[in-house]
């Protein structure tokens, strides 16, 4: 820590500094992790997050007209996502938050059942996202993770057999992070009414693009909460939502599947604590940036943002199936491909697009390179695939061997 401080100019420079070696997302060169839809749309959402940045979330009363914010957003996502009105929901941090509030309601509803003797149970399809054994692990629970099927979507007659008097939840993704497929949630429901269990879909990433892919006339799978059996459901705004930084939420069907997520205490001097989220102290900048944002591109803004992700998908999928050697995994859905090969090392790819400054994610299974797309990605996708196919030509001859075998989120 400085004696006297910086001034205003040296701070300035050295984050400026700080930023030269990062990724530039705004020309395409990341595969997620920052969703960008333009500059008119940042500046909106840095301005509304800037207005309510020291605003705290912990007591809501103190700012009735930011709390009034998140559920006019919370409705607004209960609309989009089968809701209706007796659908009920918090904002959180992100889809790791999001999940495990879900993942607590359910153990907390599985507990007043009273069935449960041993350590609670959740079956996973392989794909569904590290944050379920994450949240599992602080929350006393085992997850058991069930292969896919050949479509890469969770294996429904597998989990079923998976099942134990243990299990308390199921787990769907719309769609799975690895390969884009959203998993048979309608079946997985049938299962969950069946068997009295918590049925949970991950939609983090498609919960805000999914609803107007299907708008533009794309047949998607049922996935939300009109299906019978989704008791919770969780979906990012700050993914194709187009928001700010730590901006999720998890909606639960009904009033009394929601109460079971809340954490109640007053044994102490101070009184009664309750909150709805894992934080405490929320900062009011993501609710207000996620409301300024869903009002600022409505409908007609996302349909436009969900066409120009579906254009670049189609272009992708298009340019490599072109190059040989090259398979696309499944049939993409909801603007993720991964790509392998059974004749190229695509580590070996993977590194030389590195080189190229493009930010690669690897897949591990099957092997391959993993696109998560962003309507951004629309107007560099020529230039990417003249640098995969004069990657794979060096790859082919021998040119270029794979320096590790590292993921990327």
């Amino acid at each position: 820590m400085p004696t006297g401080g910086l001034s205003s100019a040296e701070i300035q420079g050295a984050l400026s500094e700080a930023r030269k070696n990062g990724a530039d997302w705004k020309k395409g060169r990341l595969w997620g992790m920052v969703y960008y839809a333009g500059d008119d749309v940042l500046r909106i959402a840095m301005d509304a997050y800037a207005m309510f940045f020291s605003e705290n979330m912990v007591v809501p009363e103190a700012f009735p007209g930011l709390a009034r914010l998140e559920t006019e957003v919370i409705d607004m996502a209960a609309q989009l996502l089968g809701g209706g009105e007796a659908a009920r929901g918090v904002m959180t941090s992100g889809g790791t938050e999001s999940n495990f509030l879900a993942i607590k309601a359910a153990r907390e509803w599985a507990g007043e059942q009273g069935s449960i003797k041993g350590t609670p149970e959740i079956v996973a399809a392989r794909s569904a996202h590290p944050t379920f054994n994450k949240a599992a692990h602080f929350l006393g629970l085992t997850v058991k993770r069930v292969p896919l099927g050949p479509d890469y979507r969770a294996d429904v007659p597998a989990m079923e057999r998976a099942l134990t008097p243990n299990t308390i939840m199921l787990v769907g993704s719309a769609p799975g992070y690895p390969h884009g497929k959203i998993d048979p949630i309608v079946e997985l429901g049938r299962v969950a009414q069946t068997r009295n269990l918590w049925l949970h879909v991950d939609a983090c990433v498609g919960g805000f693009l999914a609803p107007f892919v299907k708008k533009l006339g794309k047949p998607l799978p049922e996935f939300d909460l009109t299906v019978p059996g989704v008791c919770s459901l969780s979906a990012d705004l700050h993914k194709h939502g187009y928001t700010g930084k730590g901006a999720s939420m998890v909606l639960f069907r009904d009033e009394s599947r929601f109460q079971y997520s809340a954490h109640d205490f007053d044994d102490w001097p101070r009184g009664r604590y309750l909150t709805r989220t894992f934080t405490g102290t929320r900062s009011g900048g993501p609710v207000a940036c996620a409301w300024a944002v869903l009002n600022f591109l409505g409908e007609e803004g996302y349909l436009r943002l969900a066409r120009d992700t579906l254009r670049a998908q189609d272009l992708l999928i298009e340019g490599i199936n072109s190059i040989n050697g090259l398979e696309i995994c499944g049939e993409p859905e909801l603007g993720i491909i991964t790509f392998g090969s059974d004749q190229l090392d695509m580590f070996a790819v993977a590194d030389g697009l590195d080189d190229l400054g493009w930010v690669t994610n690897r897949c591990t299974e099957p092997p391959g390179i993993h696109l998560l797309l962003t309507p951004n990605h629309l107007s560099f996708v020529s230039e990417y695939l003249d640098d995969l196919a004069t990657t794979v030509a060096e790859v082919r001859v021998g040119k270029r061997t794979s320096r590790t075998t590292k993921t990327t989120y």
